[in-house]
């Protein structure tokens, strides 16, 4: 039984009270817990399943390696991993707090994926630090997701952990978030019949998340896409830009646009929000005829979607209460359960680009301005992708069977 919460009621913040709050009562004792896969009933079980029996099969994995993907656990499970800088909206609330949140992630995996994960909170933020801790630790798993780490060290360990690990290694904050959007975009623009070369984009947060959905937008072939952070617009003439930002500069914005936000999008097609903050309505207004909002901040929209019906063909936002969730659990389940499947060695642009192509194929054919990205309940979802994230890996060749 997990211990008791100590100073409960009105000492917590917001004046939660625990005793009440069916949000503690899910949580007392954690989400989730390790289960057995075989029966241990007697002395021959026990002799199977530990000593002597299983010492044949280290010996065996001891003279071929790869042996250990057929009889342990690696090639199904995932490390969910965090330093609790930059957990949901709460920021940096260290490891202990980010745990809810990580067990959440994980239950996921299984829900949607059919993938075990564990979550692992890491006492330590320096980037040298968490590559070499997560560097030894993945004998153990078959594939590492980087968690709620903030930026910009999240791109760093993540590059650093892609370069010496022979696992799939996936910073969800960045490229869940990217393969949905586009996905949902692709839709969007069907529905409206025109191509994703035809279309401008803006992309208000130049965060991990800005990031790489900008990469994505390019690799898929937008037209053009313009990031901005709080000081405007991402260009080359900026003398205030991060390494990450001068390269961002580098392959955005062809229309070398300069100013602020609401100067990039006048005329624009779509308007991606992962920033939070408030555009104002006169800035959505002067948006191209029958453009694209997809406001994803949470739990406030960065355009309240009220306001861009009145001026846009479809809304997206990052809530379950409105149409159109553009939420991470439509890819990271599917997206590693292809990878593991198949031993993938890592997570390439093009098993990105089949997933997000995937995703939007479920509901291709019954699209409407509500409906332009299934459900995270669509049975369809994982299988769909999945299966392409699996052919992807095999076609670009780092797939291992």
């Amino acid at each position: 039984m997990a211990a008791e919460i100590v100073n409960s009621g009105s000492e917590l913040e917001n004046d939660v009270d625990p005793a009440i709050d069916p949000a503690f009562a899910l949580h007392r004792g954690g989400k989730m817990a390790v289960r057995a896969t075989v029966p241990v009933r007697d002395a021959d079980d026990l002799s199977l399943a530990y000593t002597p029996g299983v010492a044949k099969v280290c010996s065996a994995i001891a003279e071929q390696p790869e042996l250990v993907h057929d009889y342990t656990w690696k090639s199904q499970v995932v490390a969910v991993v965090t330093d609790g800088t930059a957990v949901l909206g709460l920021g940096d609330i260290g490891p202990e707090a980010s745990l809810p949140v990580m067990e959440g992630k994980a239950i996921l995996f299984k829900q949607f994926g059919g993938v075990d994960a564990i979550p692992i909170a890491l006492s330590c933020t320096d980037v040298d630090e968490i590559v070499e801790t997560i560097v030894r630790m993945a004998p153990s798993f078959g594939g590492v997701n980087l968690e709620d780490i903030s930026a910009p060290r999240c791109f760093e360990i993540e590059r650093r952990l892609q370069e010496r690990l022979d696992i799939p290694v996936f910073h969800d904050d960045q490229h869940g978030t990217a393969v949905v959007t586009l996905a949902a975009l692709r839709n969007a623009a069907r529905l409206r019949g025109v191509e994703l070369g035809e279309l401008r984009a803006v992309i208000s947060g130049a965060g991990a998340a800005g990031v790489a959905i900008a990469r994505i937008l390019v690799e898929a072939g937008i037209g053009d896409v313009t990031v901005c952070d709080r000081k405007g617009i991402v260009s080359p003439d900026r003398t205030d830009l991060t390494a990450v930002k001068r390269e961002l500069a580098g392959f955005t914005n062809k229309a070398g646009l300069t100013g602020s936000l609401e100067t990039a999008m006048e005329g624009a097609d779509v308007f991606v929000g992962v920033s939070g903050g408030t555009v104002p309505e006169e800035a959505v207004a002067k948006m191209a005829k029958d453009a694209f909002v997809f406001a994803m901040a949470n739990p406030t929209p960065e355009i309240h979607p009220d306001v861009a019906r009145k001026y846009a063909s479809v809304v997206a936002t990052g809530r379950s209460d409105y149409p159109n969730q553009i939420n991470n659990v439509l890819a990271f389940p599917g997206i590693f359960a292809g990878a593991l499947q198949v031993r993938a060695s890592r997570i390439t642009e093009g098993m990105k680009l089949a997933a997000a192509d995937a995703l939007a194929s479920v509901v291709a054919d019954e699209l409407s301005a509500e409906k332009v990205i299934p459900s995270p309940f669509d049975e369809r979802v994982a299988p769909a992708v999945t299966a392409a994230v699996a052919a992807a890996a095999r076609a670009e060749g780092v797939a291992r069977r």
